[in-house]
């Protein structure tokens, strides 16, 4: 049983289980999203005390935290005991892009090269991890969510903004991908 369910799970059936889960909770009323959770945990602290924004009921969301709790612990539990040693299968197109801006493929989920303490340490690492989080964290605030409360569940409520929200993702990754991405390394 744990070797099956340690293998990576094809769209159509990861796919209808998401979709499953938004029926759910459009059903019974909520909203998907990872980023709002921050707003929770800044209204629990009492930063609604002095900033509007974080006061409101914080109670009608803690069954997200409980969703984001469970989802670091999955991690974590798929991380220690389901992974195997096998590198990650990536293309070989990808690996030679990579390697053309420097960046060597070790098989990993992502670089070491660049996400590590190390890595955090030269201008490249600097600008991806630390002023790239930056703008993730400004992006989310400013789009009124991140990408996955818009794009699954700002699109399954028929939202024009998360529409324009996510075609804004989309261009920001291809700029990012073909224009920055290549200047940074």
């Amino acid at each position: 049983m744990i070797e099956f369910i340690s293998q990576p799970w094809t769209w159509y059936v990861s796919g209808p289980i998401i979709a499953l889960v938004m029926f759910l909770l459009l059903w019974a009323g909520g909203e998907f999203g990872v980023s709002s959770n921050l707003r929770t945990i800044c209204s629990i602290g009492g930063a609604g005390k002095k900033i509007s924004f974080f006061d409101f009921n914080w109670k009608n969301q803690v069954w997200n935290l409980v969703f984001v709790g469970g989802a670091i612990i999955g991690g974590f539990i798929a991380s220690t005991f389901l992974s195997s040693d096998a590198p990650l299968l990536l293309s070989s197109a990808t690996v030679a892009d990579l390697s053309e801006l420097g960046i060597s493929f070790d098989g990993g989920l992502a670089p070491f090269q660049i996400y590590s303490w190390s890595g955090l340490a030269s201008l490249q690492g600097f600008l991806v991890i630390v002023v790239g989080g930056f703008l993730v964290g400004f992006g989310t605030r400013w789009a009124g969510g991140c990408t996955s409360g818009h794009a699954i569940s700002g699109l399954s409520n028929l939202q024009l903004p998360s529409l324009i929200a996510v075609i804004g993702f989309f261009i920001g990754g291809l700029v990012m991908t073909h224009l920055l991405f290549p200047l940074i390394f």
